[in-house]
């Protein structure tokens, strides 16, 4: 059988958490998070580095004990002693290898140590993952990109169900971004695979996650679809004129909330303005006070994720 067989369809969520808590001591790493990840989708989980994201991956594959709660993955409760649903499961931290080995011979060894009988699953995950054409050469010689493409493809060569990634673009340029990206959505939409996938970077996830969570200080604070976050992007209208003093008098005049920003602009806190720019501009006509400057300025996603975890990087 292929490796990348398409996975079976079944009602039960790929991984459920159910009121995890993890305690070092008197630090408390995890929270009460719950969170359920459906099967075959792409869920990107989001956090600042120290968030929890590795506590709860760790946890999640049994390398940690939890404080309390429970988790599963596939209908089955996540038990380091269950060694079937290991062979369910790939996991990718960090791309590993033995540098002076080739790519096919540090596949091979990944297939050994999996138990993987079918000798011809090497190829297969080469194919998959566009290695052929380094297959020969050692493991030291790859680009990161290609290491990384290495590291996924030992995650993947059990022909797993879920694949569970920390950040695994890390350190990666443009282009093997977008190669890794690419590869992920074709496992998930074209095989069924279920992939959890760690990032502090918001931009990226949102070009390959169908939906994300956002953890802060051990809690998750937020979920929401790919689809829906661009409606969730803060809008402010941002003006100047040549009297920059007698535009802030009619502004306070007509109740508009407004702060300076460092390049001296005048940006409307309230969604009121950037929804009805015209009426403003009208007004600030009127007043005998024409903007020079007067546009939406609609938050980038670096903007939303901190403003959402609480954080600010000043003004525009």
């Amino acid at each position: 059988m292929s490796i990348f067989s398409k996975q079976k369809n079944s009602g039960t969520a790929a991984i459920q958490i159910e009121g995890l808590y993890k305690n070092f001591g008197e630090y408390k790493a995890l929270n009460n998070l719950s969170l359920e990840v459906k099967r075959g989708e792409i869920f990107g989980f989001l956090g600042l580095n120290g968030a929890g994201k590795t506590t709860t991956i760790k946890t999640l594959l049994g390398m940690l004990r939890p404080t309390a709660g429970e988790l599963y993955m596939l209908g089955e409760k996540v038990d380091a002693g269950n060694y079937k649903l290991w062979d369910k499961v790939g996991y990718l931290e960090e791309a590993t290898f033995y540098p002076d080995l080739t790519v096919i011979e540090n596949l091979d060894i990944a297939r050994r140590m999996q138990g993987v009988s079918d000798k011809e699953s090497v190829n297969q995950v080469i194919c998959k993952l566009g290695l052929e054409p380094h297959q020969k050469k050692k493991a030291k010689n790859l680009s990161l990109g290609n290491k990384q493409r290495l590291g996924l493809a030992k995650a993947m060569i059990h022909n797993p169900e879920i694949l569970i990634l920390d950040e695994p673009i890390n350190g990666l340029d443009p282009a093997g971004v977008a190669e890794i990206r690419n590869m992920l959505y074709d496992l998930a939409k074209n095989f069924g695979v279920t992939i959890f996938i760690s990032s502090h970077l918001l931009e990226e996830l949102s070009k390959v996650a169908t939906r994300i969570g956002i953890i802060h200080n051990g809690n998750l604070i937020q979920e929401i679809e790919m689809n829906k976050l661009e409606q969730s992007l803060q809008k402010n209208l941002v003006l100047n004129g040549r009297d920059k003093n007698a535009i802030k008098r009619v502004l306070k005049a007509h109740s508009y909330e407004f702060e300076e920003t460092m390049d001296g602009h005048l940006k409307l806190t309230d969604g009121h303005a950037a929804e009805n720019p015209e009426q403003l501009a009208e007004l600030l006509v009127k007043s005998n006070q024409p903007p020079t400057l007067l546009r939406v300025v609609t938050e980038d996603l670096e903007g939303y994720f901190l403003r959402t975890i609480g954080m600010g990087r000043g003004n525009f």
